[in-house]
């Protein structure tokens, strides 16, 4: 019997060459990280629009518009105002003294002369013959500049809502409230605290380039003193919102604003409530600064 044999077929493996293809650089990385970028400032652009209100939103594009820059006359570009003037209608600074501090003369008394005669012809630029509407327009201003300052300084951020804009027959008043957990006073004097001085300073700041004049106003809650807080007393709640009043005024002085332009100065201790409802609330302490008009 023959052996039967068995070819096995042959296979043939054949490999196929791979085609890498074109090596292209690195510029989409570039292009990528541009649109990563933009992406990333639309983003923040939108949460900036949703988490400020329409004044701090003002206030961030005054202080981003670009402004001529003088450089003999301009007030200046530190700050909000970014070299704006409160009292130019353009919002070119006409003159150092309309933004910066006053001049160093500050221990005049009656008010008008020079300081007012600066301005008196950009009053008139704004609205001619019209002195109070040019007021109602600087004081939207000053609103506005207030709250982009408390917004953008971390020192009194959170005290934003510490501070109210009111309205009243006399001109502009600036409420400077107190709440449970921020006093902007030691127990029983007129020393402030250093978040009520700063925030009093972000005040000045802005109050100092404007031509009104002011009155400053302490008030208290009707809480008696701890020693003997009869009446008749020789510190009492009178006496202790009338000591605020002037370490207010001592304190915008010091910021800038010139001494001749406050016209009364006083403390009304608790009877002007800010709840009357409840008149230990910690809000009825507080210091009212009012821009008054020019015609007042």
């Amino acid at each position: 019997m023959k052996p039967e044999f068995h070819i096995e077929p042959e296979v043939v493996y054949r490999k196929r060459k791979s085609h890498h293809a074109p090596h292209h650089g690195g510029a989409w990385k570039i292009a990528y990280a541009d649109f990563v970028t933009a992406m990333m400032a639309f983003f923040m652009l939108m949460w900036i629009l949703g988490a400020t209100d329409e004044d701090q939103r003002k206030g961030i594009a005054d202080y981003f518009t670009p402004t001529v820059i003088q450089m003999k006359n301009s007030g200046g570009s530190n700050g909000v105002l970014g070299g704006r003037s409160l009292r130019s209608d353009d919002g070119v600074a006409v003159h150092a003294a309309l933004t910066g501090p006053r001049p160093a003369s500050n221990t005049g008394g009656g008010g008008g002369g020079p300081l007012e005669a600066e301005t008196a012809s950009q009053d008139k630029k704004v609205n001619p013959g019209n002195s109070r509407a040019a007021d109602q327009e600087r004081f939207r201003m000053v609103e506005r500049i207030i709250a982009a300052r408390l917004a953008g300084d971390p020192t009194v951020k959170g005290l934003k809502g510490q501070i109210r804009f009111v309205r009243v027959h006399d001109g502009l008043r600036i409420d400077m409230v107190e709440r449970a957990d921020f006093a902007m006073f030691g127990v029983g004097n007129s020393v402030f605290s250093v978040a009520a001085l700063a925030m009093v300073h972000s005040v000045a700041a802005t109050v100092a380039a404007t031509p009104n004049r002011l009155t400053v106003r302490g008030h208290t809650d009707s809480l008696a003193f701890a020693a003997g807080g009869a009446a008749d007393t020789a510190t009492n709640n009178w006496t202790l919102s009338s000591a605020r009043a002037d370490a207010t005024r001592r304190a915008l002085t010091a910021a800038g604003v010139d001494t001749r332009r406050f016209r009364r100065i006083e403390g009304v201790s608790d009877t002007d409530p800010y709840n009357p409802a409840d008149r230990s609330d910690p809000r009825n302490r507080r210091i009212s600064v009012t821009l008054l008009y020019k015609d007042a």
